[in-house]
């Protein structure tokens, strides 16, 4: 039988997950700090309304794309922790969904961020 939690009960869970993330994982911090560097760029560049939705997208698939790696490398870990090669597959992928999260949201910010950066030396 599962336990029945409040509403504001499953806020509090998904909070710790975040706080865990950020204060245990650096590679999850490195992107937090970049997505509020992307942001604070994206305020000093005017971005429309439309540029701060993708930017938005682009920023919250890492950080989830980077969560899910965390979790799925925590369980990995608790059910196989001697090496074995399903477990180093399964991190590896989980890897790899974070590496090619991350380079489509740099593309995403070259095209948001570049044509703004250059239009500043072509003036």
């Amino acid at each position: 039988m599962s336990r029945k939690y409040t509403v504001f009960g499953s806020f509090g869970f998904a909070l710790a997950g975040i706080r865990e993330a950020f204060f245990n994982e650096p590679n999850f911090r490195i992107h937090s700090i970049a997505a509020i560097l992307a942001y604070a760029g994206g305020v000093i560049f005017s971005f429309t309304f439309f540029e701060f939705a993708l930017l938005t997208f682009a920023i919250i698939m890492v950080l989830v794309l980077e969560l899910l790696n965390t979790s799925l490398e925590k369980i990995t870990d608790l059910v196989s922790p001697d090496i074995h090669p399903k477990a180093k597959v399964a991190k590896d992928v989980s890897s790899a969904a974070v590496f090619l999260g991350s380079i489509g949201s740099v593309i995403i910010g070259l095209l948001l961020f570049l044509p703004k950066i250059l239009s500043l030396f072509l003036q």
